[in-house]
């Protein structure tokens, strides 16, 4: 940032922003004193949960969720509903932190942490991002896969490239990256809207899913946890914090209290989105198989992307694959990015983006290489997430509660508790899961 603020400026540009990105903060200034108002103020602000977002419609969701309807039809609708609701606080309190302290969490964390605390974290961060980049680099290539016909090996070749590029976005300025991004959230809507006309859900069906909390046995408790390990992803809580800490910098609190509004903004939009895909995948697999009497078929998304061609037609698996694909390709550049952070933040080491980029494709490559199911690797991959989740939001919780740290966007009583409550059903999600296996 700039060693002088000019007095009548609220806000800057952040240290790693570009010099053509200055008419952001002109457009950021402007709306936080007003003279931007509605849509055309909020839009500089726009992107940050966009990008965390893609997390949440990941190949992961697309696993847990046509598992879940398949098997057991409307009835975990209301663990969809639960996680994305979960996913907005959280996020809102990552985005929060970044905007207060100028800090990541993992750089709060380093600073603030005994020095064994901090190493523990990094490692544990550093397995739930394997675990992360496995689901979605598998993903993407089953995605190819269905849709080309290639072999899985050349669609996992062919999906690294395709990360690579969008990554390299990066070099024109973080605004072309979000851009892309938020595109494959788009193309991701527009599949599963159209798939969802088709396969008429029953509204009834899906009124008592979403809102009468239930169980059907240990099976559908781990999806449940899927469900919340594939929504509210630990890797994620780390980035938000990443993406609003440098990107407009408030000089006062009153600015930074402006922009966590316009934020909270972005977030209520993109996790919105994210939640009604994720509810519109679960209900879709529903309404298809289980209403056969055909809880099996989504536990491999590829008699998902048959099934659906057969009983919907007009080429519905078809859009189902390139959602399948778009999803991979954008949330892998996304934990590429959670990752890099990671280290960077708990250690203060870094290696090159395209470097980890290769390094992570290993594992997957891995797996497909020896012919392991996708769809279960899948669903396993965000089992594992969700015991990480604590790792994250219990220093998110602590730091944000914090009044020294966070200054006046310190956490009141009433988000402490909603936090908190969070927080206690993640873990006794994970001991259901534990003790009913």
């Amino acid at each position: 940032m700039a060693d002088t603020v000019p007095l009548d400026r609220q806000v800057v540009l952040g240290d790693d922003a570009l010099p053509g990105e200055a008419r952001v903060i002109d457009a950021a200034e402007r709306a936080l004193s007003g003279e931007r108002r509605g849509v055309r103020a909020v839009l500089p602000f726009l992107g940050p949960a966009f990008i965390a977002a893609v997390a949440y419609v990941d190949p992961g969701n697309f696993a847990t969720n046509m598992a879940s309807g398949s098997q057991f039809g409307y009835t975990l609708l209301w663990v969809v509903l639960a996680a994305n609701l979960m996913a907005m606080l959280v996020q809102s309190l990552s985005a929060k932190l970044g905007i207060a302290t100028g800090r990541s969490l993992p750089e709060v964390c380093r600073d603030r942490l005994p020095f064994r605390v901090v190493v523990l974290l990094w490692l544990q961060a550093e397995a739930v991002a394997m675990a992360t980049d496995l689901a979605e680099f598998v993903g993407a290539a089953l995605g190819l896969h269905l849709v080309f016909g290639l072999t899985m090996w050349a669609s996992g070749m062919l999906t690294g490239l395709a990360a690579f590029t969008i990554l390299g976005l990066q070099v024109w300025g973080f605004r072309r990256l979000e851009a892309a991004i938020t595109g494959f959230v788009a193309v991701i809507v527009l599949a599963f809207g159209l798939t969802l006309l088709r396969s008429g859900p029953s509204p009834a069906g899906v009124a008592r899913g979403m809102f009468v909390p239930q169980f059907s046995g240990s099976g559908s408790a781990l999806l449940a946890v899927s469900i919340i390990g594939a929504t509210v992803m630990p890797h994620v809580i780390y980035l938000h914090s990443s993406l609003t800490q440098n990107r407009i910098v408030g000089v006062n609190p009153a600015a930074k209290r402006k922009i966590f509004r316009f934020e909270i903004v972005d977030i209520t939009i993109a996790m919105g989105t994210a939640g009604v895909i994720n509810l519109a995948m679960l209900a879709t697999a529903a309404a298809v198989f289980h209403g056969r009497g055909m809880p099996g078929a989504g536990n491999d998304l590829g008699q998902v992307f048959g099934g659906l061609n057969q009983y919907l037609g007009a080429h519905s698996g078809t859009v189902f694959g390139v959602a399948l694909l778009a999803s991979g390709i954008a949330s892998s550049c996304v934990g590429t990015m959670s990752g890099q952070l990671v280290m960077q933040g708990f250690i203060h080491r870094r290696i090159p983006v395209f470097a980890r980029r290769a390094i992570t494709m290993l594992p997957a490559l891995v797996v497909i290489a020896v012919g392991f199911n996708p769809t279960r690797a899948l669903v396993l991959s965000q089992v594992f997430l969700s015991f990480g989740i604590p790792f994250a939001l219990v220093p998110l919780l602590v730091f944000t509660g914090n009044r020294t740290l966070m200054g006046s966007l310190v956490n009141r009583r009433a988000m402490m508790i909603a936090a908190g409550l969070v927080t206690g059903v993640v873990v006794g999600l994970n001991g259901y899961l534990l003790a009913t296996a």
